[in-house]
């Protein structure tokens, strides 16, 4: 197989999902409550699925505390980061800073990992996102609340981490692993048994997914200078950011091969869940035409990596 056939095998189903989501849109063969639907399958079932076998799989040392603090650590610096830049360009929106930082892993990084680097490779980029994903379900959502109308609610974000399958999912996986138990599990038979059903479950995934982010992708009304600032902000952290903990991982663990995952993932859109904290019709609108641009923009360096290889 030649290496544009290659690329072609990886980029092509992307393109053609994202295509067939904007035709189920315009066509109307799925209403918006077929899409949540959609989702809610992909990341309340699918993902989980993806994520229990990951790290139970996985070989586990000490980057495996490490790096998820390094990568919680990393998103309070962009929010920071974000904040202050906002503020000193005098950008308009509230969220900025939540903008500048946290990861879209759920419904678009493992679906292209996966498509790009298959399944050998995604505990490294499933440990990257478990810091992030500790991030937004915490302190993203009490700085979400803390700088909107609402109070924050300390008890509400714990009932939504402990009722979360994601979170669920993690950690059964990471007792799996740790404990020995998923390689106890291996002579018998049983760990095969496992792996099957949560293959099977996972398999729509990406899919779903793209299906569901091609359905999302809308372009009318949109500001396009407050709008291109943001993301040229966003792009610009995520740049210097990613290049100092791509060094720095290299510099703990010359031997460990990051360089994926970590592209992968500072190629990464904001949290699509952030639209839905926003009371603000424009703002909401505002937030939807970030997301939009960057997601394309992520789209855009999942091609190149795929055609460089």
């Amino acid at each position: 197989m030649t290496h544009f056939t290659e690329a072609l095998r990886i980029i092509l189903p992307v393109m053609l999902m994202l295509f067939l989501g904007i035709l189920c849109r315009k066509k109307r063969w799925i209403e918006r409550s077929g899409i949540e639907t959609l989702k809610t399958v992909a990341v309340q079932i699918g993902l989980p699925a993806v994520l229990l076998h990951t790290f139970a799989a996985a070989e586990y040392s000490w980057a495996t505390l490490i790096v998820p603090l390094i990568m919680f650590l990393l998103c309070v610096l962009a929010w920071l980061l974000g904040k202050g830049l906002g503020k000193a360009l005098r950008l308009e929106s509230r969220f900025i800073p939540f903008l500048t930082t946290g990861f879209e892993a759920g419904m678009l990084g493992y679906a292209l990992f996966t498509l790009l680097y298959g399944g050998e490779q995604l505990a490294d980029f499933a440990r990257i996102d478990l810091g992030q994903v500790l991030f937004v379900f915490t302190l993203y959502k009490v700085l979400l609340s803390m700088d909107g109308k609402a109070k924050p609610s300390m008890k509400r974000i714990c009932r939504e981490m402990a009722l979360s399958p994601i979170i669920w999912a993690i950690l059964a996986g990471v007792l799996l692993g740790v404990t020995g138990i998923y390689q106890a599990m291996i002579p018998s038979g049983a760990a095969g048994v496992l792996d099957a059903c949560t293959d099977f479950i996972s398999a729509p995934v990406s899919a779903l997914i793209l299906l569901s982010i091609g359905y999302d992708l809308v372009f009318d009304d949109i500001p396009w200078r407050k709008t291109l600032q943001a993301v040229a902000l966003r792009l610009g952290i995520m740049a210097v950011l990613g290049a100092a903990v791509l060094a720095l991982f290299h510099l703990v663990w010359p031997q460990a091969q990051w360089d994926r995952a970590v592209f992968i993932m500072f190629l990464l859109p904001p949290p699509y869940v952030l639209p839905i904290f926003s009371t603000d019709e424009e703002q909401r609108g505002f937030l939807s035409s970030v997301l939009s641009l960057s997601t394309l923009i992520t789209l855009a360096g999942f091609v190149l990596l795929a055609v460089i290889g």
